[in-house]
């Protein structure tokens, strides 16, 4: 994504002249897991604040580790009491996250397997996963290699992968950015970029596993916020999709509208636009929110958002959980639609 880049010339920049040369090895985590978990508000200056739009807070939290692999995570997902994060490099952090805050069943790994030989980061650029919840099938997209992967349960064993011909001009830094599996086994892409003067981003449909058979079954337009990106997208229980769009400005403003699209707006050559549901700004907690994931728990549906710090000390990973208090709409309802 675009932030990350402008942060890594601004890095660049200022280690000119060290002598190093050539690309070191991404960094991968140690043989231990080590990762700590504090407590943040909703807004810092109002604790006892619980609402944003249609949100209601629940808690969050800052992961921090020692470990100097840890950071830069863009996808999330949550199945059952379950936590799987994956960085822009293709690290591994899964966990449960008790009620009290405190972290257990803690696992650092990396992709086994992905697009070109893994060295380098950009080889792992992985931006948003999804998971079959029967069988732990989880497929990953790729931004820089607009390719998608699937692996087995748990990220542990590559099973098959594709690169979609009506991906391969989805710009390297603009990619794939979103990748939702429906229940009823579709599969939705939706690019980040976009070319000057259109202010839509590209999406694709399958009807089954995209690393089966790739050639979509159709193509839509996706209209996000004015000024706003898709960084991460996901299903609602009642079959909506949700996206998480993204705004950055400098220096190191970030901003992020959650919208909620009726699934029967998505359809061949369709230009949606999503209904909104909550705005997460300053002075709010607020970071670099780049995965979003949906769970159920008691029979209400539950938000997760994930931020990404670019493994930089001026962002934090912050994962926050939200109870989403939007009654489920009749087919037909919550978005605009033109085609």
């Amino acid at each position: 994504m675009r932030a990350r880049t402008l942060l890594f010339v601004v890095v660049a920049v200022c280690g000119a002249g060290t002598g190093w040369s050539g690309e070191s090895r991404l960094d991968l985590f140690g043989a231990r897991p080590q990762m700590t978990a504090t407590r943040v508000p909703l807004d810092p200056d109002d604790p006892t604040r619980r609402r944003i739009g249609r949100l209601t807070f629940m808690g969050g939290v800052h992961l921090t580790s020692a470990d100097p692999a840890f950071g830069g995570f863009s996808a999330l997902a949550v199945v059952g009491d379950r936590v799987t994060m994956l960085s822009d490099g293709g690290n591994i952090v899964a966990f449960r996250l008790g009620g009290d805050g405190q972290l257990s069943d803690q696992r650092f790994a990396a992709l086994p397997g992905g697009p070109a030989t893994g060295w380098r980061k950009l080889d792992r650029d992985s931006e948003a996963l999804a998971i079959d919840p029967r069988t732990g099938a989880t497929w990953v997209a790729f931004e820089r290699a607009n390719q998608i992967w699937r692996y087995s349960s748990a990220l542990r064993h590559a099973q098959a992968s594709a690169r979609p011909a009506a991906m391969r001009r989805w710009r390297a830094n603009g990619g794939a950015e979103a990748l939702v599996r429906r229940r009823d086994g579709s599969f939705v892409a939706i690019e980040e970029g976009r070319a000057p003067g259109r202010p839509w981003r590209a999406g694709l449909v399958w009807a089954g596993d995209p690393t089966v058979k790739a050639e979509p079954a159709f193509r839509f337009r996706y209209l996000p916020p004015a000024g706003y990106d898709p960084a991460d997208a996901v299903e609602l229980p009642d079959g909506r999709l949700l996206v998480l769009n993204r705004w950055f400005g400098l220096p190191l403003r970030f901003a992020n509208i959650l919208v909620a699209i009726d699934p029967h707006a998505i359809r061949s050559g369709a230009a949606v636009r999503g209904q909104v549901i909550a705005r997460l700004a300053a002075p709010l907690t607020h970071d670099n929110f780049e995965g979003v994931a949906a769970s159920v728990e008691r029979g209400r549906t539950i938000i997760w958002l994930l931020s990404d710090d670019n493994q930089t000390s001026l962002e934090r990973t912050l994962l926050l959980k939200f109870r989403l208090d939007d009654p489920p709409r009749s087919q037909g309802g919550g978005s605009r639609v033109s085609g």
